[in-house]
């Protein structure tokens, strides 16, 4: 967003509020990198068309930035007659957004992953590749400041202020605040009479990753997914530089930054988002219940291993022994509705906007959903 609005606004001052010492260090840096194609989504969401666009011009940025891309692609395959149906509507979705996707047989997808396990036939997507997140982040950062944007780590978001905002480095002023803060968005927000009806549910992402010279494929394979929530399921992942991880979890974490440990442990923070998730497992609110049972048993690394087992041959217990970063997904939960927000959601007036919702695929659409932001900032202040 920073980088749109030095576009659009060259002659305004742009200051980055950052409360880490370095960008990136928590979604952006922890993603697994995947460029998502925009398939899985309807075609009349904002997820659809920032995905498929996102794809594109992410992949021309790191081209025409030397950010390494690997084109490897994706295998959707299925796991038994029940998934032939999501298949289809996948695919129907796939064609209603204009995104390149191949429905191909039990022999072709062999052929094109020699170890993919598929019943029937699968779903190929020729767009899907991978970056490494963290290189994407300095790459921005350097294009930002080499432009004039002001890049202010350490500075922790204290408050609100008239005419500025409170950090842990100080008052810094600001004619107009984007709230782009992720797990802490929610928050934010309410200080400025935003996201009453909303709350954000952190949910801690795991993944194995193979022993060096382990892993050997050649393209990512996911499971056919829940298209009632906004998780795909444990997939096979194939980094940037070849490397290969099994995941990921999306366990109900009981604070913001729950990776490790008691790390960034806040008691009102605990006690606040244990208190949502007791009520909405009581409730069984958007199927929470079921969802968290099955989620807290893939973090045990012998049953999430089964489950990428079940996509692809040759995957065992010995070749996936330790967990890679964990992340931690801001999720909006609508307290109205009682559901999961599934698409992206922003609130805002003449003096700030808001970015409630970002969720996955939010990397793979970075730079188109920036620029839809920044037309909002710019007819609201008009």
């Amino acid at each position: 967003m920073a980088r749109e609005l030095r576009r659009r606004h060259p002659g305004s001052r742009v200051t980055v509020i950052e409360k880490e010492a370095g960008c990136g260090l928590h979604a952006s840096g922890r993603n697994s990198g995947v460029l998502h194609a925009g398939f899985y989504y309807t075609a009349d969401s904002l997820k659809a068309r920032f995905t498929r666009d996102g794809n594109r011009q992410l992949t021309e940025y790191c081209a025409a930035h030397g950010v390494p891309v690997s084109r490897c692609g994706k295998l959707v395959v299925a796991r038994g007659p029940g998934d032939l149906a999501g298949l289809d509507e996948l695919l129907q979705r796939g064609r209603a957004n204009g995104v390149p996707l191949e429905q191909v047989s039990a022999d072709d997808t062999r052929r094109i992953e020699p170890r993919a396990r598929t019943y029937e036939r699968a779903l190929f997507s020729p767009t899907t590749a991978s970056v490494d997140p963290t290189a994407v982040v300095a790459s921005l950062v350097s294009e930002l400041r080499a432009a004039g944007v002001s890049i202010v780590t350490g500075a922790a978001y204290r408050g609100r202020s008239r005419g500025a905002v409170r950090t842990s480095a100080g008052t810094i002023s600001a004619a107009y605040v984007v709230n782009a803060a992720g797990l802490h968005a929610d928050r934010v927000a309410r200080d400025y009479g935003f996201a009453r009806r909303y709350r954000i549910l952190p949910f801690k992402g795991l993944y194995l990753v193979a022993e060096p010279g382990r892993g050997n494929f050649r393209t990512h394979i996911y499971p056919v997914p829940d298209l009632e929530n906004p998780f795909l399921g444990v997939h096979i992942t194939v980094t940037v530089t070849g490397a290969v991880t099994l995941g990921p979890t999306a366990i109900p974490a009981f604070w913001r930054e729950q990776y490790r440990g008691f790390g960034n442990f806040k008691l009102g923070e605990f006690l606040e988002v244990v208190t949502r998730e007791a009520a909405l497992f009581l409730r069984d609110d958007f199927g929470f219940r079921r969802l968290a049972v099955r989620e807290l048993r893939k973090s045990g690394r012998r049953h999430l291993v089964s489950l990428a087992a079940r996509l692809a041959c040759g995957i065992g217990v010995d070749d996936y022994r330790h967990w890679g970063p964990p992340g931690i997904r801001a999720q909006l939960y609508d307290e109205a509705t009682g559901r999961l927000e599934m698409d992206f959601r922003c609130e805002g007036d003449d003096r700030s906007l808001h970015v409630l919702n970002a969720v996955s695929p939010a990397f793979t659409c970075a730079l188109p959903f920036a620029a839809y932001l920044v037309d909002r900032i710019d007819a609201l202040v008009a």
